[in-house]
């Protein structure tokens, strides 16, 4: 019984990861897919061929992403951009959602974006319990005038899935920055401590 019970888990080790990454894989391209749609149907790769060939979205969805953003890169793509900006945020009820995702896109996806700077150790939920977080930046507006200290901004991620957690302000006292990088932290979070991010190698010693 025991080397059936260690023959499945070690079935296991290798068969959920790769399981889960296909089905991640084929909802992707499945989603990417759904973009054929604004084709003329008698363009679609499925009326020429015959059959359906799984991947044309993704081709399709790149194509137009190169496209776009090359169209935005130059003076008259940016003013384009800048134009329409300034229509959305004038529609009542479009302006709160699509200014929020703007917001957001413009810190994740800009080359001088940078959403999570530094990974940090923290006390949560209470004193005495600790747990990795990011710092996302400092306090600001209205927010800023009551924090006197020195306070920063961090979001505190759920395991196993951190695009939930918790925006918190703490004080910079109060966090521990890591030598680890945000990358490390984050698969540090995912497995729920399972895999171990390597000690940094000391400066003194990197030379």
């Amino acid at each position: 019984m025991a080397s059936l019970r260690k023959w499945i888990f070690a079935g296991l080790l290798v068969i959920v990861p790769l399981a889960i990454t296909i089905w991640v894989l084929d909802w992707i391209v499945g989603t990417l897919d759904q973009t054929l749609f604004i084709l003329p149907a008698a363009w679609h790769p499925d009326r020429l061929l015959g059959f359906h060939v799984p991947g044309f979205g993704v081709v399709l969805t790149l194509a137009i992403l190169l496209v776009v953003g090359a169209v935005t890169s130059n003076f008259i793509g940016r003013k384009l951009v800048q134009w329409g900006d300034a229509v959305l945020v004038r529609i009542p009820v479009v302006r709160s959602i699509y200014g929020s995702v703007k917001q957001v896109s413009d810190t994740l996806f800009s080359e001088s974006g940078n959403a999570f700077r530094t990974a940090v150790l923290i006390q949560w939920p209470r004193e005495g319990v600790w747990t990795v977080a990011f710092v996302t930046g400092t306090p600001g507006g209205d927010v800023a005038t009551y924090l006197r200290d020195d306070y920063q901004s961090v979001y505190v991620p759920t395991t196993p899935n951190p695009t939930g957690g918790y925006f918190v302000m703490l004080r910079k006292s109060d966090c521990i920055e890591l030598e680890m990088s945000v990358d490390e932290a984050l698969k540090y979070i995912v497995s729920m401590g399972v895999v171990v991010p390597a000690n940094p190698v000391p400066a003194h010693l990197a030379d």
